[in-house]
C-alpha cells in the first residue's frame, strides 16, 4: 500500500480570475490596511510570489496545493473556514486548520509566517509520533 504524502492547502480570502487579481493588486497597493487577505498580502508582492516563501514550500516534503476562495468552496463544498488559512490534508480525510486568520491576519512579514508554518507541522509531525 503506498501512502500518499499529504497536501499543504493555501487558501487565499480572494477570488480567482484575471480581473479579480488585477483588482486585488491595486486594493492592496493603495488601501492595503482594508485589503482582505492577510496571507496574500504577506506572501505576494506587487505580481507575484516573494521568493522566500515560495523557496520554504519547495523545501517542503508535500503537495501544495493553491485555491482562491471561490474554487476551494468547489473543491471542498460543505466546509466554511474562515479564510484565509494554511490546512492540511492526509489522503483521503477532511482538511484540517493549521493557520487560520486570527494568526495570519497578525503577520506582518514572510519570516513570522515561515516560523508558525514550521512551528504547526513540527507539532503536528510530533503529535502524530507520540
Amino acid at each position: 500500500m503506498t501512502q500518499t504524502k499529504p497536501k499543504l492547502l493555501i487558501v487565499y480570502n480572494a477570488d480567482g480570475g484575471i480581473l479579480n487579481a488585477l483588482v486585488h493588486a491595486v486594493h492592496k497597493s493603495v488601501f492595503p490596511a482594508t485589503y482582505p487577505c492577510s496571507l496574500c498580502a504577506v506572501t505576494y508582492g506587487a505580481v507575484s510570489m516573494r521568493k522566500v516563501w515560495r523557496q520554504f514550500l519547495d523545501s517542503l516534503d508535500m503537495e501544495k496545493v493553491f485555491h482562491h476562495r471561490d474554487d476551494f468552496a468547489a473543491d471542498y463544498p460543505g466546509h466554511d473556514f474562515a479564510l484565509p488559512a494554511i490546512l492540511i490534508r492526509e489522503g483521503d480525510g477532511q482538511p484540517e486548520l493549521l493557520l487560520g486568520p486570527e494568526q495570519l491576519d497578525q503577520m506582518t512579514d514572510v519570516a513570522e509566517l515561515i516560523a508558525a508554518t514550521e512551528l504547526v507541522l513540527s507539532q503536528r509531525q510530533k503529535a502524530e509520533a507520540a
